[in-house]
């Protein structure tokens, strides 16, 4: 087997090696940072360590157990024994071609010899100098054995003879034949299981290295980095030590085991033909280095296209919002279009390797038989027979096809080498206390299940070890005391949120001590010391699993009751309930598919099942609104009964009731007290923080699954026809239905289609494939003839006719050379260019889906990523090598069989029906390979998933603490898919993309059809809208809602979480459609007006802001062209953002990161709002723009907003609010109450109205 995968698959190993070097790096390249001072030296000590720091290629196997080390003895044995069955049948094969050229031209040379002894007889030997006397008798008989030597080994035997000697070697033939395959099988199987077993144990133990890492570690490197090393490089050491490795040491041994059999049988040919080893090893080191430089130059220019994808699929809301769509695909292609330049140097580069590996293969053959025939009986002790020059050739063309490959071999194994290093640093650090917490993995560890006392800061001083210029905490002192409520207040970078951190051994003191029962926390152990504390923060951390599982993360070994339980403490069991898989609904990537105050909500249970000592709450209420609230808090002021409780608030009435407020400024403590006695000192920070939020009530963020009213039998029919239609899942199964046999007959035809641009480097490829199949037959021809050049006995006549048949495999190798380099390189310009195209036509198509489709799980912004990514590189294959290949193929068998059939059909049709049964196999194969690269797909989506939210979520598997559980779930994922990998991704890559291509989305974002208004004045209407969420379909979220809004009005939305009211911003969006009724804009139907135009005269402003990784300018131009830089400033001046970005030392040009990290809240909002005046919507649609700021920060926003909606005053406004004193003034503001709007009116109407509106005014004491 692994012979024969080298013999018969030659050139599509070699493009497998050589080109696996593109497989995807798209992990690493979504999250770096070029602009990033800390990414870069990353990149250096990546690059330093693996090159200084190379790990041997015995370390590679260090995770192998006693039985594995046992498994891979045996292989090795076994390996020894497929070489030693090879080179046997090698011989043997040259013994009975020998016998075959000796039966078929012996009879020339027989007629010679009988004429010799009649010369000799008849004493006419005057010519040779010898006369016939008996004093000569010596010098006769010397001459007789010479010529018998020389001539009897050329004479026929005997029909019998010769048929008994044939059978006897083609016995021998099957026996060995026989063995070499089950041992060559047996290896193979023994060795991939082995490495497997391997490479699961490497990745768990790199998994859990990353995962036992402390925070500061995390500060200090890109999560993106670790998935490169946790993914990629795993990858590549895999592939290093695999069943590559196993053929590396099987071509070794056979290639030392071949220069002892042909020493053997002639040391003088042996060293004529070990003078052309340096050549092949020269030329594929030097090529396999050339060809990996422009791999990874590729990867690197595709990291560019990677990230741009990754930004887009994780904000495509906003991106669709600002028909951002166009921009983006032509900066998607302009990266794609350096990647494919450097995929057609690749393929030249690879064309010239091939054709020059044919040619030193072709002369092989020449030097072989030159030298072969001149050392023909010129030894009368030790003749040279045509059987031992057919061996000697035939083995060192076999070594040499052999040879070519040690070079990516080597390679390939150099890149483990190289990857390993990285790994196993890691790894090897994680006994290092300083970026370790070492003690989470312990086992019996004492109980502190009675943490009942006092929590105190003495003197803690702290800077971040990132930030080591700016001091947070400084000599902070402050008292929690047992079973009370302390409470933390102060501005943005006070230190409050520090404290939480340092409580939860995130970080160290730098100086000073916290302690609980006067006990130092870093006596406890921080596995225990995290699981009796219960933290609820503001920006709740939810997983891309169940409910039920999100709860169960607090408690592993928690109950079904506790976990319910849990849900009612934190009032969350009522909605999870009404929801259509109650606790096994998936919450979606992050918790997408919950809004704000639900995933809160789901938070507080998950903190609330471990029954926690001590209870943290980082302004857990920030995001709920009004009623939310209340049931929240209520559930928290239970909790806190009992527990030490530690609150971190903005909203200083949520701390009224503590026993003890500190009042923190620049990581000191400046006032402290309750909330009467700092409200009694006149003047001081807490009075004027209270006095400045009297009029202050966050609203909910977010609007997801509602709540509901379960939909009649009827409407449920409807709706899941309306759900299936949008849902991808339900569309590809319908799919796979009608078409699925047609997808896999016709796939590569549909390839083709989409590579008819290049049809003529194709027709050119193609035709030099044929060429090149057409060879081998010509090959066989020649070969035939030059054997047959060996019936003169005549050593002069056989030498001038050996070489002149031999210069015609040197002339054949020199016409492959061309043959080769033109295939390659014409196929790699096709290849490239349908990467590019698929690439760039799959990008096209996923931002054309309506907004459900990313909705589903298997549709995240990662598994996207890695469709674009790893799959449109397999599929270049069908068209670019693999088609050559098979082109070859098809013209091998066609000349090969009709050469066969000129010469004896009889032969070639029993050849004929061992190459139908090897066809047979290989489709079969195939078609399991494809199967089973399905599953492993699966599987190892679920993994990356998985291991990319457990780096990402890294404070949250350690907060709650869970680092055991998602250790062995991974384990679990890993074992999975190293027992079911393997290949063929052309053909399931290719079927992928198409069945994407031809899905018709419910919602077009690429539409260009459809009505635009001349003069359109922004009213609004929804006239009995329905609507359901396609992933919901038994929850109606609006239910015959109607609602109209004048042009140039200002109309707020208020109520409830689940209420509608985001929903109602997706709608008028056209993210979703309506399930039933209609939305009207200026009297028609939103579905009628073209979706590009209706989308550029609406502004949209929602509570987080999505800038993306580029300049300032860029973010408030997106989506824009031809902006000029006036208008662009002139925004920036009414968003008052100006002042900060004109104080940047590259002004407007700077970067801003990705997402906008290198900016904070506040400034990306404000850009953001720019980034909408400049548009000069006719609508503007504000969700919750200022929830969760601190005041300084809302103040600035507030401002540009209320610019945004003052500078024009035909601009009709929505307003989602969080802080009902941002809407008094509003034309008209609407309580909406599941799906219906209960109330309407102005501020003073709702007010005397004493409604649900006057209840909400209320609760934030505004009376």
């Amino acid at each position: 087997m692994i012979s024969n995968g080298i013999s018969e698959k030659l050139n599509l190993e070699s493009i497998e090696i050589c080109e696996m070097y593109i497989f995807s790096d798209w992990r690493q390249c979504f999250t770096r940072k070029e602009n990033d001072d800390k990414y870069i030296k990353l990149d250096e000590d990546t690059e330093h360590t693996g090159k200084d720091q190379v790990v041997g290629i015995l370390q590679l196997f260090r995770f192998a157990n006693r039985i594995d080390v046992v498994l891979m003895v045996i292989t090795i044995c076994l390996a020894v024994l497929h070489v030693i069955c090879m080179l046997t049948n090698l011989i043997i094969f040259g013994r009975l071609t020998g016998i075959f050229a000796i039966e078929s031209f012996g009879n020339n040379c027989s007629d010679q010899h009988s004429a010799s002894i009649a010369l000799i007889n008849n004493n006419n030997i005057y010519t040779q100098g010898i006369d016939l006397n008996i004093w000569n008798n010596a010098l006769l008989h010397k001459l007789s054995d010479n010529i018998d030597a020389v001539l009897l080994s050329t004479l026929p035997t005997s029909i019998s003879s010769f048929q008994e000697e044939v059978m006897h070697m083609v016995h021998w033939l099957f026996i060995t034949a026989g063995v070499q395959f089950l041992a060559s099988s047996t290896a193979y199987f023994i060795w991939v299981i082995t490495v497997k077993r391997q490479i699961s144990r490497m990745s768990i133990s790199l998994f859990r290295s990353l995962v036992q890492r402390n925070i500061t570690y995390i500060d200090t490197k890109p999560t993106g980095q670790l998935n490169t090393k946790l993914f990629e490089n795993i990858a590549k050491i895999d592939k290093g030590i695999g069943y590559e490795f196993l053929t590396l040491v099987a071509m070794i041994f056979i290639i030392i085991g071949a220069l002892v059999a042909s020493f053997i049988i002639n040391w003088k040919l042996t060293l004529i033909m070990l003078c052309l080893m340096s050549l092949v090893i020269g030329s594929s080191f030097m090529f396999s280095k050339l060809i990996a430089k422009e791999a990874r130059n590729e990867l690197k220019t595709y990291w560019k296209a990677g990230q741009i994808a990754q930004e887009v699929f994780s904000s495509l809301r906003t991106v669709l919002s600002l028909n951002g769509s166009k921009f983006e695909r032509k900066r998607y292609e302009r990266e794609l279009y350096t990647t494919h330049w450097s995929s057609i140097r690749q393929g030249a580069i690879f064309g010239v390797f091939t054709g020059w590996l044919s040619l030193i293969s072709y002369l092989v053959y020449t030097v072989g038989f030159i030298f072969g025939s001149l050392l023909m009986g010129n030894n009368p002790h030790h003749t040279l027979t045509i059987s031992d020059i057919l061996v000697i050739v035939s083995i060192f063309a076999r070594c040499m096809g052999y040879f070519n490959f040690v070079g990516p071999f080597f390679q390939s194994l150099s890149e483990a080498q190289g990857a390993a290093s990285a790994v196993f640093q890691l790894i090897d650090e994680s006994n290092d206390t300083s970026i370790n917490e070492t003690d989470v993995w312990k086992e019996n560890i004492e109980s502190i299940h009675n943490i009942n006392g006092d929590v105190e800061f003495d003197n803690v001083n702290f800077i971040y070890p990132s930030r080591k210029e700016a001091p947070v905490l400084h000599n902070l002192s402050l008292i929690a005391r047992a079973g009370q409520t302390t409470a933390l207040v102060g501005s943005s970078g006070s230190g409050k949120s520090t404290c939480i951190s340092m409580l939860l051994r995130y970080y160290e003191p730098s100086s000073g001590r916290i302690t609980i029962e006067g006990r130092p926390i870093t006596d406890y152990n921080v596995q225990q010391l995290r699981q009796n504390i219960g933290i609820v923060s503001q920006e709740p951390i939810l997983f891309g699993t169940s409910i039920y599982e999100n709860i169960r993360f607090g408690k592993v070994n928690a109950t079904r009751t506790e976990i319910e339980q849990a849900a009612q403490e934190a009032n969350a069991h009522h909605f999870i309930m009404q929801l259509p898989d109650k606790y096994e609904t998936l919450v979606g990537e992050r918790g997408i598919q919950l809004s704000g105050g639900e995933k809160q909500r789901i938070a507080l249970a998950r903190a609330l099942v471990k029954n926690p000592t001590l209870l943290l709450l980082d302004e857990a209420t920030s995001a709920l609104d009004n009623v939310s609230e209340k049931l929240v808090q209520e559930a928290l002021d239970r909790a806190c009964k009992g527990r030490t409780t530690i609150v971190v608030a903005h909203r200083l009435t949520t701390i009224q009731n503590a026993h003890q407020i500190y009042v923190l400024d620049n990581g000191s403590v400046i006032e402290q007290g309750t909330h009467e006695t700092l409200m009694a000192k006149e003047g001081g920070k807490y009075q004027t923080m209270v006095k400045s939020q009297r009029m202050e009530k966050i609203d909910d963020d977010k609007d997801g699954i509602l709540s509901i009213q379960k939909a009649t039998e009827e409407e449920e029919k409807s709706i899941f026809e309306r759900s299936r239609s949008l849902s991808d899942s339900q569309m590809v199964d319908l799919n796979k239905q009608t078409s699925k046999s047609f997808m896999h007959r016709f796939v590569v035809l549909r390839l083709l289609s989409m590579s008819s641009p290049e049809w003529i480097t194709i027709l050119i490829a193609s035709i030099a494939c044929i060429l090149n199949g057409g060879a081998q037959p010509l090959f066989a021809f020649l070969l035939a003839r030059i054997i047959n050049q060996f019936k003169y006995c005549s050593n002069s006549e056989r030498r001038h006719h050996v070489l002149i048949s031999s210069l015609m495999f040197l002339f054949l190798g020199i016409i492959l050379f061309i043959l080769r380099f033109f295939q390659y390189t014409a196929f790699a310009i096709a290849g490239s260019k349908l990467t590019q195209r698929i690439r760039s036509k799959a990008f096209a198509c996923l931002l054309r889906q309506e907004v459900a489709y990313f909705d589903r799980p298997e549709n995240s912004s990662g598994a996207i990523c890695v469709r674009l990514s790893s799959d449109a590189s397999a599929i270049k294959d069908i068209t670019g090598s693999r088609f050559g290949a098979i082109c070859e193929s098809i013209a091998l068998s066609f000349f090969g069989i009709l050469f066969g059939c000129l010469l004896s059909w009889q032969l070639t049709l029993i050849v004929f029906c061992a190459v139908f049964i090897q066809c047979t196999v290989t489709y079969v194969d195939m078609s399991l390979r494809i199967r089973l690269n399905k599953q492993s797909r699966q599987i190892s989506g679920r993994a990356s998933t998985l291991a990319v939210e457990v780096i990402h979520n890294l404070r949250t598997i350690k907060q709650l603490p869970i680092e055991k559980e998602v250790l062995r779930q991974y384990s679990l994922l890993i074992h999975d898919l190293f027992m079911s990998r393997r290949l063929a991704e052309s053909v399931s890559s290719a079927e992928a993309f198409f069945d994407l291509f031809d899905r018709k989305p419910a919602i077009d974002n690429a539409s260009t059809e459809g009505q635009e208004l001349a003069d359109f004045r922004g009213e609004i209407k929804f006239d009995q809208v329905k609507f359901i969420y396609p992933t919901r379909s038994t929850s109606i979220v609006l239910n015959k809602f109607q609602w109209n809004i004048k042009p140039g009005q200002r109309v707020a939305l208020v109520g409830t979480s689940g209420c509608g009211k985001s929903t109602i911003i997706q709608l008028l969006e056209r993210f979703y459609d309506v399930t039933s009724g209609r939305i009207l804009l200026d009297g028609i139907n939103i579905r009628r007006l073209n979706l590009q135009w209706v989308r550029s005269h609406i502004g949209l402003v929602s509570q987080e802001p999505i800038l993306f990784d580029l300049t300032i300018a860029e973010n408030i131009a997106y989506g824009l062209e031809n902006v000029p830089m006036e208008d662009i400033i002139n925004a920036a001046r009414r968003a008052n953002i100006h002042q900060f970005i004109d104080q940047l030392p590259q002004g407007y040009e700077t970067k801003v990161g990705l997402k906008g990290s290198f900016l904070s809240g506040g400034e990306k909002q404000r850009i953001a709002i720019a980034r909408i005046i400049l548009r000069r919507p006719k609508i503007l649609l504000l969700d919750e723009a200022t929830s969760a700021m601190d005041s300084y920060n809302e103040q600035l926003v507030q401002e540009a907003l209320e610019q945004a909606q003052t500078e024009d005053p035909s601009r009709t406004s929505l307003i989602i609010a969080h802080r009902l004193s941002t809407i008094r003034s509003c034309d008209s503001i609407c309580v909406l109450d599941r799906g219906h709007i209960v109330e309407t009116g102005t501020h003073t109407e709702l007010t005397q109205r004493r409604g649900a509106y006057y209840k909400m005014l209320l609760q934030n004491n505004l009376q």
